[in-house]
């Protein structure tokens, strides 16, 4: 096998480089087709993203921390500094768009004494983020459909967690089926997906202060200015806090990342892709939840305590009542829906590019791609089944299931920041792609690591301070025994992945003119 440290990281053929061009450049031969072109990956992007279904499915993480404040300045701040990441990113993903993305990078710019246990590191971290996310949002979506339940039934239905989990199980497998489908397939459901997202969005936006009674609309005063600290910690944490909520909602801003080899012209449509699908969210995000605020009353503790379960049907019920509310969440059920396919879709082809380079166990069989569909069905359920066993977390509690949400934010924190950091101090030569800030890059890469940095120590705090073993914060344990097993499989004497992982591995076998080609050019480019 021959290590991708031997092939450069951008080589054009002939002055144009063309994607199967690109992709052989950095080691691999094209298995995926490319059906994706920039409206459709920014629908899947933005689907993953998806502002309304987000936002509905953490208001009851943000809530607790500011109320409204929390809500529109949390939001604002977080926002900054996401477009760093989103920023620092995107340029990465223009000089070298492979669906390994993260973990190839990591390899390619860290130093040799490092890099192979970096990359394998970011590999499994990004591959768990991705799983917990997807974890995250359909078992949210679960919640939600049952709580639709409950409310049609005014109360008189209150689910259990078995039967929560049952349905989540139920939904993973119908994702699964969806999930798995040919890449044209899932390419054309995607501009239905962005327009269903942003007509969701135009609707609520206007229907909420249209609808809404006097006495739950907020004053201009009240929602820009309230704070309210539902919590046990200082304030000023508590804001911090709420930074969980826009920080999940954008926790996918690398999704085309891990589709760039089902896009065409890769190297401008995935940097593309990133920038405006994270600003989207950001400023509609931003937008909605203004919105939210002034129309949802100012009692916050009784919409957090509301028997239905979800603080924003609490919110549409006052504000539209019973026949309204349930209309509007049946279509975010379904943006849901689309979300949780979508990442499970990003999820697969991550796993894929991970168990092409032989590093996850199982990889000989994950290694496949489907002769009917053309897509690596086995990774999908390999991820579905992943965030099953997440699942299991809900029969601990109402906290530790709260810890899916988190950790997925950690996890991919953790997987965005070593890249990163790796192409400023890992002393390889950095070859931009299309996109490039120039002297922008550096100042917006150090923002963006000490805000990851940053945010990765506040997450990992309890709900409360002196917690018990009921309301702790299992992140610390997920995210630790994850990181802790995956170190332990890679130092294992003898079978450890230090014995036989050299990092990301060229597979353009096939054409060994063209690989010894690249090999002299990259060894030419680098004395």
């Amino acid at each position: 096998m021959s290590s991708i440290q031997d092939v450069p990281v951008a080589t054009k053929v002939n002055g144009l480089s063309n994607d199967e061009e690109l992709l052989a450049s950095l080691g691999y031969k094209q298995e995926l087709q490319r059906d994706f072109g920039l409206f459709q990956l920014l629908g899947l992007s933005f689907s993953i993203i998806g502002v309304v279904q987000s936002i509905t499915s953490v208001l009851v993480y943000a809530l607790p921390y500011g109320g409204a404040v929390g809500l529109i300045w949390g939001w604002a701040s977080c926002c900054v500094f996401l477009m760093a990441i989103a920023l620092a990113m995107a340029e990465l993903a223009s000089s070298a768009p492979t669906s390994g993305g993260l973990y190839y990078w990591t390899f390619k710019y860290s130093s040799p004494r490092f890099r192979k246990v970096a990359s394998w590191l970011v590999g499994y971290t990004n591959s768990v983020g991705y799983i917990s996310g997807v974890s995250g949002f359909v078992y949210s979506l679960a919640v939600q459909i049952l709580s639709a339940v409950s409310v049609g039934t005014d109360g008189s239905y209150i689910p259990t967690t078995a039967q929560i989990f049952g349905l989540f199980v139920g939904l993973l497998l119908f994702h699964s089926i969806i999930a798995s489908l040919a890449t044209n397939t899932l390419a054309k459901i995607q501009p239905y997906s962005i327009v269903l997202n942003i007509l969701l969005f135009v609707a609520l936006l206007i229907a909420l202060p249209v609808a809404t009674p006097s006495e739950f609309k907020n004053s201009a005063s009240f929602s820009f200015g309230n704070f309210e600290n539902l919590s046990t910690w200082p304030s000023g944490f508590a804001f911090m806090l709420s930074w969980l909520a826009p920080a999940w909602t954008m926790g996918g801003l690398d999704s085309g990342v891990h589709i760039s080899e089902e896009v065409k012209n890769a190297s401008v449509n995935v940097p593309r892709t990133i920038i405006a699908s994270t600003a989207l969210g950001c400023v509609l995000g931003w937008a909605f939840n203004i919105a939210l605020v002034f129309n949802m009353g100012p009692d916050t503790l009784a919409i957090l305590s509301d028997p239905a379960g979800q603080p924003m049907i609490t919110i549409l019920l006052n504000s539209f009542g019973k026949r309204g509310a349930l209309a509007v969440w049946s279509f975010i059920i379904l943006t849901v829906n689309m979300s949780a396919i979508n990442l499970l879709v990003a999820a697969s082809r991550q796993t894929f590019a991970f168990s092409r380079d032989g590093a996850l166990p199982f990889s000989g069989i994950l290694y496949k791609v489907n002769r009917i569909t053309g897509t690596p069905v086995n990774c999908v359920l390999f991820c579905a089944l992943g965030a099953l066993l997440l699942g299991l977390l809900s029969f601990a509690g109402a906290v530790a299931i709260g810890a899916i949400f988190t950790m997925g934010v950690v996890c991919q924190y953790l997987a965005y920041s070593l890249p990163i950091a790796a192409r400023f101090f890992g002393g390889s030569t950095f070859v931009p792609g299309p996109f490039y800030m120039g002297m922008l890059s550096a100042p917006v890469a150090y923002i963006a690591l000490a805000f990851m940095s940053f945010m990765i120590l506040i997450l990992l705090f309890p709900t409360n301070p002196g917690p018990s073993s009921i309301d702790m914060n299992y992140t610390v344990v997920v995210v630790g025994g994850i990181i802790v097993l995956s170190l332990v499989y890679y130092f294992f004497p003898v079978y450890g992945g230090r014995h036989w992982f050299t990092g990301p591995v060229a597979n353009t076998h096939s054409d060994d003119n063209m690989l010894a080609n690249e090999k002299e050019s990259y060894d030419g480019s680098s004395k």
